[in-house]
């Protein structure tokens, strides 16, 4: 009989890996959906229908059409881990390391600038200009509804009567929700923070890898050389 003491201690269960972000954008899957069922419906429609060459010629666009579609909806998407920053784009997928992130910049468009100078664009974070001045107008209503609420509750101190407008004017907790923003302007926000505390991180250092989607690609000009065949034979 062995001794509790000479018993080797049971294994510790791996501890589970931080899992990554995912950042998408819903209206473009919802469109792409949409533009793919319009062109399967056309399409089926055309090859069982048609005549001639135009079988041949609707599975050809079909072809060119799906992979393209697909690659400008459903395919763009953002996964930022605690190493690394991968960025899915339509024809391009760009793995840059914390490390190498030079900073995230929004203007017409979301980017990311690497330490080497290179820019990337996030397909799957677009800028809605529409959806930012939603928000000016957002942020305008709560600062008018704080003034309001300060010169109402006087006895408590202009800060706590500012604080008080902010909260009731955004509809909880200022500290928690902070100043309105589009929604991709604190995608972008929540990356910058990521990249700031893990910037100096040895396990997010690294070089940038690009690889081209050949996946997309190769149907696509299959289908656009078909195509083109088809139109000067017919």
């Amino acid at each position: 009989m062995t001794s509790p003491e000479s018993q080797s201690p049971a294994p510790q269960p791996p501890e589970p890996e931080s899992k990554d972000r995912v950042y998408r954008s819903a209206p473009a899957i919802a469109g792409g959906v949409l533009l793919l069922a319009v062109t399967g419906w056309l399409g089926i429609d055309a090859v069982i229908s048609g005549e001639g060459r135009t079988p041949w010629l609707a599975l050809a666009v079909m072809l060119l059409v799906v992979p393209l579609v697909a690659a400008f909806t459903l395919r763009p998407a953002v996964y930022a881990g605690d190493d690394r920053l991968r960025i899915r784009n339509p024809f391009r997928l760009v793995v840059v390391p914390w490390g190498q992130v030079a900073s995230l910049r929004s203007s017409y468009s979301n980017e990311v600038l690497t330490e080497s100078g290179a820019k990337y664009q996030l397909w799957a974070v677009p800028v809605s200009l529409r959806a930012r001045k939603k928000a000016a107008r957002r942020e305008m209503r709560a600062t008018a509804q704080a003034r309001r609420e300060m010169g109402r509750d006087e006895g408590r101190g202009s800060a706590l009567g500012m604080r008080a407008g902010m909260d009731a004017a955004l509809g909880g907790d200022s500290v928690s929700q902070g100043p309105a923003r589009a929604e991709t302007d604190r995608i972008m926000d929540e990356l910058r923070g990521l990249r700031e505390a893990r910037h100096q991180a040895e396990s997010a250092r690294g070089e940038v890898t690009v690889r081209w989607a050949y996946e997309v690609l190769a149907p696509a000009v299959a289908g656009a050389v078909l195509v083109l065949i088809l139109v000067v034979v017919g």
